[in-house]
């Protein structure tokens, strides 16, 4: 089936446009190349953005269910097996890019990834991704029965680990895992605090506002003891900087504010009422 096909055999925009989305990160990064436009280091930093891309879509893929929920946009759920996919593709090219910039030595790349501890990580997370990958089809679904959904619950894992190679990778400028790492720390929440909200009801929204809150200060509160482990950075320095506002946009409040357009976006659609089905059935009637 194509990917811009629906199951009913109908084209729908949604699956178009998240399928030609995907391709941009690599077109971008393909044109900047040969310009000469991706710094003093150009394969590395094309590697780089590979990487940086495959954790981001794994992020998106892991938001698709919280944001179906909020957002009461069931058709969100078809994308969410071609994001992973591209996810699995990116990581693959990177890879390859990492093994080409080797000049193709396959020992000294299985040394590497021996030896060094973030490599280690981000070779787990790529073996972990094209298993969820390859078993992602419905063939495999039907193969595999309810252990699929045990098997495919090690995407979380596999975003843990992408996580920290991410930060161990990026040295000093950690602004973009810390982040991350907040919104992960939201992501696990949101899906502990479903399992309390009892099945056909919302989560409410005073629990959803407490997850925000708690992502932001506990990034807030991680990033702190993170300077302080490595640099002996004094705890409530970095905690006073999030109140400074010559330093820019500081990942707790990245948190806070991804929190906060969940709250609204779910306060929204409880404000403005849903299309009834006898309505949707005419419109679909209309289109038809």
């Amino acid at each position: 089936m194509y990917p811009w096909i629906d199951y009913g055999g109908r084209f729908s925009p949604l699956r178009a446009a998240v399928f030609a989305a995907l391709f941009l990160p690599f077109l971008y990064t393909a044109v900047l190349f040969p310009l000469g436009w991706l710094g003093a280091r150009p394969v590395t930093e094309a590697i780089h953005n590979m990487g940086f891309w495959t954790i981001r879509l794994i992020f998106i893929a892991l938001a698709v269910t919280p944001m179906r929920e909020i957002l009461g946009w069931r058709r969100l759920i078809e994308v969410r097996r071609m994001v992973g996919v591209a996810a699995c593709i990116y990581i693959l090219i990177h890879f390859t890019m990492y093994i080409a910039d080797e000049a193709w030595d396959l020992a000294t790349v299985a040394s590497e990834i021996v030896l060094r501890i973030y490599l280690t990580i981000g070779f787990a997370a790529l073996l972990g991704l094209c298993t969820l990958a390859v078993t992602s089809t419905d063939g495999w679904v039907r193969r595999l029965g309810r252990r699929w959904q045990k098997l495919h619950y090690f995407i979380y894992l596999i975003a843990f680990l992408a996580l920290i190679h991410f930060f161990i990778q990026s040295k000093a400028d950690v602004w973009e895992p810390t982040w991350m790492a907040g919104l992960y720390l939201w992501l696990m929440g949101w899906r502990v605090l479903d399992r309390w909200t009892k099945h056909g009801q919302t989560m409410p929204l005073w629990r959803l506002t407490a997850l925000g809150l708690a992502a932001g200060v506990l990034t807030a509160v991680g990033e702190a003891i993170y300077w302080w482990w490595l640099r002996g950075i004094p705890i409530m320095r970095v905690l006073d900087s999030n109140f400074a506002t010559g330093l820019g946009a500081r990942p707790s409040w990245i948190v806070l504010g991804a929190g906060l357009a969940a709250v609204l976006l779910a306060a929204a659609r409880r404000v403005i009422p849903s299309p009834s089905p006898a309505r949707n059935r005419a419109s679909a009637a209309r289109g038809a």
